[in-house]
């Protein structure tokens, strides 16, 4: 497939400044990793403004070697090293050092260990609060297998929302995700959540894979079906040569359809929906964070969300 130019809505200007430094230098001394780094996010000096505003950052959990393969991730697979018994308080002192009011954290898959790192995802929810139960805490997790134990573990943590991805339509579940993924297993994670908690869900779907819309309906009708609460559609952009091509740059009205589809249609309590939005995305975080500090309606929480982002 020939080279595809990037359109002029999806450049963005690198991140810079002293905060930016600052953020930089506090986990460079506590030997953490951001998925905002590792995987290169265009919203990375947007979204970390600490004290200076709602600032967000993604930690990710385990190390930043991955178990699993997924063909449109950057980060590295195999190699993993064991868990550091350290990073859980780490992180929490790194959140209340650089002033967050909204921590997302995240993972390497963890095929590896016998609870899949479910038991040090839960502790660094529980290290968080401890130290400030008043910031909010957002886990993007893993599928854990689909094994409903280790799921228990993070629901019983008590984080304010549990996002897991499930990324793309069903037909292109591979190649574009592990093998070990998968459609169901994914919906039965966000389900099992809605089940047993009242904690809200999150997912992300990218667009631009070669994806058909009737699949996108489907997919966000399925997501329905498990209750999901909030979903993000993005842009995929190839990380590197060796990852999947970009079939197609996806025209931001499209994004605004998805937007509608979604919120006005399929009763989601919200979608942030554009080029440059990731799962993390600091909309999503600034709807959460007025719905549930606020006590906002959630219309109220919508408006406030793209006000902040300058939609």
């Amino acid at each position: 497939m020939r080279t595809r130019r990037k359109p002029d809505w999806l450049k963005m200007r690198p991140p810079s400044g002293r905060r930016f430094t600052d953020i930089k230098s506090t986990l460079r001394d506590r030997n953490l990793h951001t998925v905002c780094e590792e995987a290169n996010c265009p919203n990375l000096g947007e979204c970390w403004s600490g004290r200076d505003g709602p600032g967000t950052a993604t930690f990710m959990l385990m190390g930043d070697r991955c178990s699993r393969g997924c063909n449109f991730c950057d980060v590295t697979t195999g190699g993993m090293e064991p868990l550091d018994p350290e990073e859980p308080a780490n992180v929490a002192d790194a959140v209340t050092e650089i002033g967050l009011d909204y921590v997302v954290l995240t993972s390497v898959d963890r095929d590896d260990l016998p609870d899949q790192g479910a038991g040090h995802f839960a502790q660094t929810i529980r290290e968080i609060k401890r130290r400030d139960p008043e910031v909010l805490v957002e886990v993007l997790i893993p599928d854990f297998q689909g094994e409903p134990e280790l799921v228990r573990k993070i629901i019983d943590a008590g984080p304010d929302v549990i996002a897991h991805n499930i990324e793309t339509v069903e037909r292109l579940q591979w190649p574009i995700r592990d093998r070990r993924a998968g459609y169901e297993q994914s919906l039965s994670v966000l389900q099992q959540v809605t089940d047993e908690s009242d904690i809200h869900t999150k997912t992300s779907i990218m667009l631009g894979l070669g994806e058909h819309a009737h699949e996108v309906y489907q997919t966000l009708s399925d997501l329905r079906e498990a209750d999901v609460d909030i979903v993000t559609f993005g842009q995929y952009l190839q990380p590197s040569r060796t990852h999947l091509d970009v079939y197609e740059y996806v025209h931001p009205d499209v994004f605004e359809t998805w937007r509608r589809v979604a919120e006005d249609e399929l009763d989601f309590l919200y979608c942030a929906s554009g080029p440059m939005v990731r799962s993390s995305y600091k909309a999503g975080e600034l709807f959460v964070d007025a719905l549930l500090r606020e006590g906002s309606s959630v219309e109220e929480a919508r408006q406030a969300a793209r006000a902040a982002a300058g939609q």
